[in-house]
This record gives structure tokens, sequence and C-alpha cells, in this order.
């Protein structure tokens, strides 16, 4: 998965799509990430004993990584990302519109 934690991601499809935020978590196995303040949920919940309080509550829910795009720091552009090595052996990322690295 190329897309990584506090990464700025533009979501491309669903009831989201257009906004953008930070990479809030990851779940590489499950191929998903959860945005800062997209893809809310509601949940219903019941009271416990002093810990939680009852009610509606709004949650982030993890999104596919299909359905992101990195955004550029450099051309501001949402972009597919491509992988190079640099001449001291470091695997980097890359912007494929501008070739700028990423990391």
């Amino acid at each position: 998965m190329r897309i990584r934690r506090d990464d700025n991601v533009m979501i491309i499809a669903g009831k989201d799509r257009g906004k953008s935020g930070k990479v809030r978590r990851t779940f590489p196995k499950k191929d998903r990430v959860v945005v800062e303040g997209l893809n809310i949920i509601k949940r219903h919940s019941r009271a416990r004993r002093a810990t939680r309080q009852a009610g509606i509550i709004e949650l982030e829910a993890p999104i596919h990584v299909s359905n992101v795009m990195l955004l550029c720091d450099k051309c501001s552009k949402p972009t597919r990302i491509g992988v190079r090595f640099l001449a001291d052996g470091r695997r980097v990322r890359v912007c494929n519109s501008c070739q700028e690295v990423i990391d």
C-alpha cells in the first residue's frame, strides 16, 4: 500500500468525492485508510457504567485505498504514486505527474 499515515489525500469515489483530508490511520491487511473528518457514519450506543454517554455517535469509517489519491505537495494535484530508488539505495515515492520525490 503506497498511502501512509499523515499523507494528504483526496477522495475520488463515494459520498465524499472531491473532499480532502489527512490520513489518520491505515489498515494494510484490509487495504483501507481512515481519513480525518471524512466518511462519517453514525452508530447508536447504549450507556455503559459511567464510561460512555448513550446516544448517536459519529465515527470516521475506513475507506478503501482505491477510492483515495495522494495529493502532491509540489503540484497540489491528486496523483498516482511511482517508486524510485535513489543513488544511495533508498526507496522513495514519486509523484507521477511532476516527478517530485514525496518522501
